[in-house]
């Protein structure tokens, strides 16, 4: 029941995230002020129950101060993230907050130095500059600590140095003058006025080395976009002329792309697994061939690029061009490279590309489509297996009325036949039922038996699986039973698990193979072969010599002088399985080869 609870209540949080961001892209006033309230929460957590205020620490953490940074609302997520760390983490934020103001005691006098040779720097050259020191936030200091595994003392950058100017030309000319002040570190300059981050943050970064050795932040940037920096999207109310300051920043695409991720999530939990996914700051920025900058999150693949671009390029591309190379499609990119899609109109999303893409965009897509490719083909299946049990009566769907086809729907409360065979084909309904249904008659056991079988294709695709314990190919007697939600398995007749599920009475269906199948399957070998060196190459070799792959391979070693090779290997049929097998029986070493019905 507890488990049910804690489901029940993930389940609704979900659901109330999804209406808030959803809220979100029709008035982006919504999440600020959601935003507002959370901040006057975690300033009033000490009343809370201590179990309560961690919950709301950490959904503060993951969701709340993420959110304010992808809008670019620094001043409230930084103070999120610190009272989020504080409840969350109390004795790691008390620790660190100890050691920092012992540093900052030690440093005071250093950091005073180095502000005040700025000044009379910027001075000397006539510039007329804001400049102040900080230190990190605690949070971020921690963050940092905790992604490059450094101790306290070995985060260099405790303190930054921001310098405020009245327009981007001179910004530039500052940035000179600081790296004529003091050296900077090689590899450690960003230019985000020249290409801003995805909330529309822009600044010069450059790090420098200090007079005592030690490195040094600094941020140059204008007033306005210093503005932009602190309050975000927030910022573009304070502009009230008819022209716009700041045009609407990438953020707002990220809002607006929540629409699309919201329409290819199947649930509330999913959804929010997909944002959570997009609210991370580190980012990528990389070129369409055209000079279009794409920002993606740290690790984003070539299909993730492609999904950028729209969710029809996702779904139809084939290759990928990385600065006029052709890469894999798992490929990660890097900052500044130009990525060219190729695409093919009968190209669908793969299943393996969910086991590397990383944006939400692009893993709502694929799943989509492969729910709708799967509901495709269980319809598919579905229409089959009614039109089997209707044959038995002498009928088929082609002459069901049409008002009884209605009124067969709406008493089993079902949208449409389509939605009917999908269920069918998944097993959540039983055809045999379905059919009496339709004919307004109970079907019994004995009624109507037809000794004709459902035919397998192997190219049914997500629908039709084939039991991994005994591995069925083409020419084996089979048998297969529907699991629901998740359609027919295929086993072997002789499979263990057949044997003691029919004890059971589960619903087991009658198949038979296509006569002229093509594909590869997959099916199982012990071979007890002798100990010698090089036998696996020599087993290895005389399997691709035959046309076969090996899946899957493990050794076991059974005495001194022989082992046992448990293989799964792909073949086309039994005829290529025997084959196979006689090919290995004439090596010297191999004692005893078997399949292996029951793995």
């Amino acid at each position: 029941l507890a488990k049910i609870d804690t489901q029940t209540h993930t389940e609704a949080q979900a659901e109330n995230f999804r209406k808030m961001m959803l809220a979100m892209t029709r008035d982006i006033r919504v999440i600020l002020i959601k935003l507002a309230d959370r901040l006057h929460n975690m300033r009033t957590l000490g009343v809370m129950r201590p179990d309560k205020a961690r919950r709301i620490a950490r959904e503060t953490i993951e969701i709340y101060a993420p959110i304010a940074l992808r809008l670019g609302i620094n001043s409230i997520r930084l103070e999120l993230e610190d009272l989020g760390m504080q409840a969350y983490y109390p004795w790691r934020y008390r620790v660190l907050s100890e050691c920092l103001q012992k540093l900052r005691g030690h440093r005071k006098e250093l950091v005073n130095g180095i502000e005040e040779s700025i000044r009379n720097r910027l001075a000397q050259e006539s510039f007329e500059c804001e400049v102040s020191g900080r230190e990190k936030h605690i949070y971020s200091i921690y963050r940092k600590m905790q992604e490059k595994h450094l101790s306290l003392n070995e985060v260099a950058d405790v303190f930054a140095f921001r310098i405020l100017v009245e327009d981007v030309d001179t910004c530039y000319r500052v940035l000179g003058a600081m790296h004529g002040l003091y050296k900077p570190v090689p590899g450690r300059f960003k230019d985000y006025i020249a290409i801003p981050k995805a909330n529309g943050y822009q600044s010069l970064h450059t790090v420098l080395v200090g007079p005592h050795g030690q490195q040094i932040e600094v941020q140059i940037r204008t007033r306005e976009m210093h503005q932009v920096a602190e309050e975000g999207i927030a910022a573009h109310w304070h502009y009230k002329t008819g022209e716009e300051k700041f045009p609407p920043s990438a953020a707002m695409e990220w809002v607006r792309s929540l629409l699309e991720v919201q329409k290819d999530s199947g649930t509330s939990v999913e959804f929010l697994e997909h944002v959570k996914v997009d609210l991370f700051p580190d980012e990528v920025y990389v070129f369409t061939p055209q000079g279009q900058i794409k920002v993606l999150p740290k690790g984003a693949t070539v299909v993730d690029f492609a999904y950028a671009i729209h969710s029809d390029v996702g779904d139809r591309c084939v290759a990928a061009r990385v600065d006029k190379r052709l890469v894999p499609l798992r490929t990660r990119l890097r900052n500044g490279q130009t990525v060219e899609i190729l695409t093919s109109e009968e190209a669908r999303p793969n299943p393996a590309w969910l086991d590397f893409v990383v944006t939400g965009k692009a893993r709502a897509s694929i799943r989509s489509h492969l729910k709708r490719l799967e509901e495709d083909e269980a319809a598919e299946l579905g229409s089959r297996l009614l039109e089997r049990e209707l044959e038995k009566y002498g009928t088929s769907l082609h002459y069901i009325d049409i008002d009884r086809m209605d009124q067969v729907l709406e008493q089993l409360k079902v949208e449409s036949l389509w939605n009917l065979l999908v269920d069918i084909g998944l097993g959540n309904r039983m055809a045999k039922l379905v059919a009496g249904a339709l004919l307004a008659r109970v079907p019994s056991r004995e009624e109507g038996e037809s000794t004709e079988q459902i035919t397998i294709r192997g190219t049914e695709g997500m629908v039709v699986k084939f039991g991994k314990c005994c591995r069925p190919i083409p020419g084996d007697p089979v048998i297969a039973i529907f699991h629901p939600g998740r359609g027919l398995v295929v086993h072997h007749q002789n499979c263990p698990n057949v044997l003691d599920e029919r004890r059971a009475e589960a619903d087991w269906l009658d198949v038979q193979w296509e006569k002229e199948i093509e594909g590869e399957f997959a099916t199982a070998l012990d071979i007890t072969v002798t100990n010698k060196r090089g036998m696996l190459a020599t087993i290895a070799s005389a399997i691709a010599s035959m046309g076969s792959n090996i899946d899957d391979i493990r050794s076991e070693e059974r005495d001194g002088s022989t082992s046992t090779l448990h293989l799964v290997i792909t073949v086309r049929d039994r005829k290529h399985l025997a084959a196979i097998m006689r090919r290995l029986r004439a090596i010297s070493e191999v004692i005893r080869i078997a399949r292996d019905l029951g793995r």
